[in-house]
Formats: C-alpha cells, sequence, structure tokens
C-alpha cells in the first residue's frame, strides 16, 4: 500500500519528483522511455497531490496521442518529429566513424560480415569494452539501433497530401478556391500516373528503376499512343515526370533529407515541339471580317461575348477580365479603364500583371453593358474557356486549328508591335515584366490611351444591336 500511495515519486536531496516510465501499449505514440518532472516541493502529502495531477494529465496525453495516431497510420506528427532527430542524429555520428547508417535489419539483411566486423571494431577500438560501456548514441549509431521513422514510410498518396497541406500550404494562400483546385489538380494528375504504373509505394521505397520504369512508360506512349490512340507530346511527359521530381525533393528537403539523391533526375526528354506549341496571332483581316462582324458573335451568352470583346483591345487574359471586381472597372473616369490587381484571395500571374488598360473600341462598349463585373465567370476562368472555344470552334471563327481564344491576346500585342508602340508600354499592357529596373509608374492613361488609340479596330454599331 506504501509503495502505491508514493508510486512515481523519488527524492533528489529533500526535493521530490515525478518519474515513470511510457507504458508499453503507448510506446507507439512516445518516443520517450521515460517521463520526468520536478514536483518543486519537500512535502510528501504535497507531491501526491502534484503527482496525481501529473498522472491524469499523462494519462490524457497518451490517449490523445494514440487517437490522433489512429488516424494517421499509426504515429503522430510530434513522435515522427521526435523519431526522425534521433534518426538523423544516428546518420551523422555514424558518418563520423566513416559508416553510412543502416539498421539493424538491414546490416543483418545484407550479409556482409566485413561490413558487421568493421562496426563492431569502430566500437572496439574507440572504447576500452568490456570495462567501459559506450555512450548509448555510438552503439545505435553503428548497430543500427534506431529505426527509420514512420514519417519516411509515408506513401506516394499520403505524402502528396502532406505536400499540398503542410510543406506548400503558403503557396496557396492568395489563390481563389479555382485556382487552389487548378494548382493541385495539375500536380495530383501526376501523382496518380506514378501510382497506375508503380503502385502507392513508401516513398523511401522509390528507386532510380522506379524512376526509370515511369520514364519508359511515358516514352512509350509518346511512340505508340495511349489506350485512346493519343500520343502526349514530350512537353506533358516532362510535366508529369517534373512534377514527381519536385514532390520527392520537396518532402526529403523538408523532412531534412535534402541530400538524398533524387531518382526524377534528368530524366527529361528532349522537347523540339516549343515553337510549334506557340500560339499564332488572329490576322487583322480576320478579326475584322469575321470575328466582328455583326451576327458573328450570336448565340454566345452576353457575359461570354462582352468578356470576349473586352479582350481586343486590352490584351488582358481571359481569366483576367472575367474576375474584375465592380470596384477595379472605372466607365466614369476621364479615360475609362479597368485595373487589373491581385488580391488576398486571388492572385495574378505575376507582380507585372498588376497593371491599368485604358478602354477603348469594341472593349469599351463591352465593359459599358458590364459595369458590375461578370458573375456568370467569376472564379471559373476555365468554363468560359471552354464556352467560347466551343463556340469558336462550332461557328468555324478559328482561323486556323492552331488558333485559340488566347489568340486574341496575341493578336493585340502584334498590333502595337506593328503601330511602332515603345516596347516598354507594350510589356506593361501585356503585364509582361520589364527586364531592366522599373522607373516611374509606366505612362499615364492619357499617354496608354493614345498610343492604343492608333490599333483600335473599327466595327459597326449593329455589333452591340
Amino acid at each position: 500500500m506504501a509503495n502505491y500511495e508514493n508510486r512515481y515519486l523519488y527524492q533528489r536531496g529533500k526535493a521530490w519528483n515525478y518519474k515513470r516510465r511510457v507504458p508499453s501499449k503507448y510506446k507507439h505514440v512516445d518516443a520517450r522511455s521515460k517521463v520526468r518532472a520536478s514536483l518543486e516541493t519537500k512535502s510528501l502529502d504535497i507531491a501526491r497531490i502534484r503527482r496525481d495531477a501529473m498522472e491524469r494529465a499523462d494519462e490524457a496525453y497518451w490517449a490523445a496521442l494514440a487517437n490522433d495516431a489512429s488516424a494517421n497510420q499509426g504515429v503522430t506528427e510530434a513522435t515522427q518529429r521526435v523519431q526522425s532527430l534521433h534518426y538523423q542524429a544516428a546518420k551523422a555520428k555514424a558518418l563520423t566513424y566513416g559508416f553510412i547508417y543502416k539498421t539493424a535489419q538491414e546490416i543483418y539483411d545484407d550479409r556482409n560480415i566485413d561490413d558487421a566486423k568493421g562496426r563492431v571494431m569502430a566500437l572496439a577500438e574507440q572504447f576500452d569494452i568490456p570495462k567501459e560501456k559506450p555512450p548509448t548514441l555510438e552503439t545505435k549509431a553503428l548497430l543500427g539501433g534506431i529505426e527509420k521513422p514512420k514519417r519516411e514510410d509515408r506513401t506516394v498518396s499520403q505524402c502528396f497530401t502532406f505536400y499540398v497541406n503542410e510543406i506548400e500550404f503558403d503557396a496557396q494562400l492568395k489563390k481563389s478556391p479555382a485556382q487552389r483546385k487548378s494548382w493541385e489538380n495539375s500536380k495530383r494528375t501526376s501523382v496518380d500516373y506514378f501510382i497506375k504504373v508503380i503502385g502507392d509505394i513508401g516513398m523511401t521505397e522509390i528507386t532510380r528503376d522506379h524512376a526509370i520504369t515511369f520514364r519508359n512508360w511515358w516514352a512509350d506512349r509518346i511512340k505508340n499512343g495511349d489506350e485512346n490512340g493519343k500520343r502526349p507530346t514530350p512537353y506533358t511527359a516532362n510535366r508529369r515526370i517534373g512534377n514527381m521530381r519536385t514532390l520527392y525533393s520537396q518532402y526529403f528537403a523538408f523532412i531534412g533529407e535534402e541530400d538524398r539523391a533524387n531518382p526524377f533526375r534528368k530524366l527529361s526528354f528532349k522537347d523540339n515541339d516549343k515553337n510549334k506549341r506557340k500560339r499564332p496571332p488572329f490576322s487583322i483581316n480576320w478579326m475584322r471580317n469575321k470575328i466582328l462582324r455583326p451576327g458573328a458573335l450570336e448565340g454566345l451568352n452576353t457575359e461570354a461575348r462582352s468578356i470576349f470583346l473586352a479582350i481586343i483591345e486590352t490584351g488582358a487574359r481571359p481569366s483576367e477580365i472575367c474576375n474584375l471586381l465592380p470596384e477595379n472597372i472605372h466607365l466614369n473616369h476621364d479615360i475609362p479603364y479597368v485595373e487589373i490587381r491581385e488580391r488576398s484571395n486571388r492572385e495574378v500571374k505575376a507582380s507585372a500583371s498588376n497593371r491599368d488598360i485604358p478602354l477603348l473600341g469594341v472593349s469599351l462598349e463591352a465593359m459599358k453593358s458590364h459595369p458590375e463585373g461578370f458573375p456568370r465567370y467569376f472564379d471559373k476562368d476555365t468554363h468560359l474557356s471552354n464556352t467560347l472555344m466551343k463556340f469558336f470552334q462550332d461557328n468555324s471563327l478559328l482561323e486556323s486549328e492552331k488558333h485559340t481564344i488566347y489568340s486574341v491576346r496575341h493578336s493585340f500585342e502584334d498590333r502595337m508591335l506593328e503601330a511602332g508602340i515603345d516596347h516598354d508600354l507594350r510589356c506593361t499592357l501585356m503585364g509582361h515584366k520589364l527586364k531592366r529596373p522599373l522607373y516611374g509608374s509606366g505612362g499615364s492613361l492619357f499617354y496608354k490611351r493614345d498610343e492604343l488609340s492608333k490599333i483600335v479596330h473599327p466595327y459597326e454599331d449593329k455589333l452591340f444591336s
């Protein structure tokens, strides 16, 4: 009874302390072997009261860890960090003796007698065994006494979830919901392809052979086509392999393994089709006689039609126009204009994309019909793109198979070039980064308006009737 009353108590000098072993059923969630704490009292009665509180707190803590672990592959994030630190210390210590760290199981599996003997002899030469007991860290580092952290056993799919939610969370802070979804989906597709080819294996299990197998799978599709007969381009394959390369490097860098060789390194395909992928501009003749012909855009809903017309004389990206807020549209200004700005809940493509663009011609008339913006396509860039492309294809409004809606933006840049508009102003209006230090504001709205007036397309009033 007396022993039970004084459980977990011991004196150090005259002060009472609390010490207990981590129960075996909680070893998987707490890397410590023992828990120690000073109770800050010389009174046994007070020590027992404080011991009881510590005991209850520990039990609650371990139970919470166990519950957390059940939803996290059997181990908590806190314990993972402790395990990782122990593992990193063992690896570093082994290197000081000239050995690559291996777990005891790996040493056994290697069946390398010389390696195993060398590890034991390194301890024997450093310490006078058996008179002197080697420090625990040295013994564990050379003889593999520390298991690899369970965090390193995350599967590819689990690692990707961790990458999105923990490692790259800050890359998504200013993205809109649609932007976040697009950002994640482009990377998730690459992971899904890898799992399809190799399987949802642990990240530490991925070898160079796996990476080469993944590359060869893409090579076969490039040469022979996929199950639907479509042949992906080297550019597409490089994106998929590159996303896996990035996932691997950023994950292991995050957990302190930045020196780990990346199995996906230098596996890209030569891409000789860069110029073929460049979108051609619409010719002036095509714009004026086909697209701006009265009735050509009939059948296209009013918001999509106005967004498209707003692009023509602004050169803005479709996503920039469809996501304008009412406060970004200035129709009552001396020079009507739109301002494109990054917001706390929406990114722009680059800092240079923040700009003011005067409204002229068909773009001014289009914005007058939607002074509050375009709620139908707000944060629905892909939906807008699909709507416009389908209409233009169905109505033979694309100048060639290579033309897209974005060809309007390329046409805008060509028209500015041919009109002799200053290079820096062209970059400013397009939202492109200048290849020199930026001074000043980039020109007043009056200056921009006067320069853009040189390239405005004529149009018939019937276009807006």
